[in-house]
């Protein structure tokens, strides 16, 4: 896909995966719709991709509120004449035993990480045909694939927008729009700095750069799908799918270790 001067709207933009996407969007002169529920980091990201010759609009908007998902479609079309892109990277986690965890937060993840993305794809559907080549990219995680305990809101959700990418790209198959599934590992972004996990618990952290780097080239080659993790987690996804029992034993070896570490673990 040839990303010059295309339409993008970017939920999530104010940092993160999200802020360095929106850096590498502007090398290709994109024209940038940067969504979030802070108008300051937005600014922020929205002045760097300006510097770098790309183009921004900010746009504050709380994505679980009535009305939202429509209003910042809107927002990208009306201000930049289309939509060609759409990347659906905000969300939240909560970590902690299932029993632990609110009503309000097993809510709050659904609806940013599940509903959000369905809701602000539907919207952008008609803008993303008219486009002609038009794509969206939704922003998973690496625990879709291999379900961790303590993570189970979490993984739920995230492998709802899996599996709704990928119905939607087998729905939209020869109309001219495609969909690409990321699937980060730990990532170095405020929404972990409240986890205590590490490598020693099976989280091997990398850089929202290279995650963003990722997803860009993933955007060019027109890829179905970025999982990254490297070797360690292949290993572990293969052997999910083979002997998922053998995940079970391996994990249990770390369970006590792993609920102290992320006990505390929320973006909320």
């Amino acid at each position: 896909m040839d990303l010059q001067q295309r339409s993008i709207l970017l939920t999530g933009g104010g940092s993160g995966i999200g802020a360095s996407l929106a850096l590498r969007l502007a090398t290709h002169a994109a024209r940038l719709t940067l969504v979030g529920r802070h108008e300051g980091p937005l600014e922020e990201v929205a002045a760097a991709v300006r510097a770098a010759g790309g183009e921004a609009q900010v746009v504050t908007a709380d994505l679980t509120e009535a009305g939202a998902p429509a209003r910042i479609v809107e927002a990208a079309v009306e201000h930049f004449g289309g939509l060609d892109v759409l990347v659906n990277n905000a969300g939240n986690v909560r970590a902690g035993r299932l029993e632990r965890i609110s009503e309000e937060e097993v809510l709050a993840q659904v609806a940013l990480n599940v509903t959000a993305p369905i809701l602000v794809t539907r919207a952008a559907l008609g803008a993303l045909r008219a486009s002609g080549d038009g794509l969206v990219v939704n922003v998973s995680s690496a625990i879709a694939l291999v379900g961790m305990p303590f993570y189970t809101v979490y993984a739920a959700t995230k492998a709802g927008v899996a599996h709704f990418g990928e119905a939607l790209r087998r729905e939209l198959d020869g109309e001219g729009v495609r969909v690409l599934t990321v699937y980060p590992g730990a990532t170095r972004t405020a929404m972990m700095k409240t986890s205590k996990a590490g490598p020693e618990h099976g989280f091997d952290y990398e850089s929202p750069d290279a995650v963003a780097q990722a997803v860009l080239e993933a955007m060019i080659d027109e890829r179905l799908s970025v999982i990254r993790g490297g070797e360690t987690r292949s290993r572990m996804i293969a052997m999910n799918r083979d002997d998922p029992a053998a995940v079970d034993r391996m994990l249990a070896e770390r369970k006590d270790a792993l609920e102290e570490a992320v006990a505390g673990h929320s973006s909320l």
